[in-house]
């Protein structure tokens, strides 16, 4: 649970809206931050468990600064190839439901975390780039947090995650191909379809 509130964080930390979205990565990072962490501390609903509230949250606040069609492309890896279309289209949303689910009941944990942000030194002109922060959580050892971005436009995307040296996406590979390899793509779509309605059903 620890790890995946601490995705969690990396996302809301990175994707809040802002206005200012020409900043530099990093600075995008530290304004939006304590922002978005002061909705939550201050949010009773989502800290009493309202999931309902949080799926909000993270879709409102959230999804439009993801690229998800390179997220899922990442984490199906060289079977991604195999998919036609169509599959493509739902794999992708299949699994912008289960992570938009599975940080919304992660967020209804949140303990009074805190963000520390390392020095970051951006090439001018670079289009890809890693932002590094920590959370620190209470009676916890710190988190170490990657995030890479990429810009498209004015404003910059996060496609991965990195929590404590394991990436968001290639944790999910070896389980896609081996689904993939027993049931091909459908069966992924499947595997997803379920997982996600067991989360909508509140089970974990």
């Amino acid at each position: 649970m620890k790890m995946i509130l601490s995705m969690l964080f990396a996302l809301l930390i990175v994707l809040a809206p802002v206005t200012a979205q020409e900043l530099a990565p990093d600075a995008m990072v530290r304004q939006v931050t304590e922002d978005v962490l002061t909705v939550v501390r201050q949010d009773k609903d989502i800290q009493s468990g309202n999931t309902r509230k949080a799926i909000d949250l993270v879709e409102n606040k959230v999804l439009p600064y993801f690229n998800f069609q390179r997220m899922t492309a990442l984490a199906v890896g060289r079977d991604w190839n195999k998919a036609t279309p169509e599959q493509k289209k739902i794999l992708t949303e299949e699994f912008r439901t289960l992570l938009v689910r599975t940080y919304s009941n992660a967020l209804t944990s949140y303990k009074n975390q805190t963000v520390v942000y390392k020095p970051s030194k951006i090439p001018e002109g670079e289009t890809n780039v890693v932002v590094r922060t920590e959370v620190v959580q209470p009676g916890s050892k710190p988190i170490q947090l990657d995030y890479t971005l990429e810009k498209q436009g004015n404003g910059w995307k996060v496609y991965d995650v990195v929590v404590a040296g394991v990436s968001l996406v290639t944790n999910y590979r070896d389980t896609f191909k081996q689904e993939v390899n027993n049931s091909g793509i459908d069966g992924l779509i499947t595997l997803l379809g379920n997982r996600n309605k067991q989360l909508a059903a509140g089970k974990k």
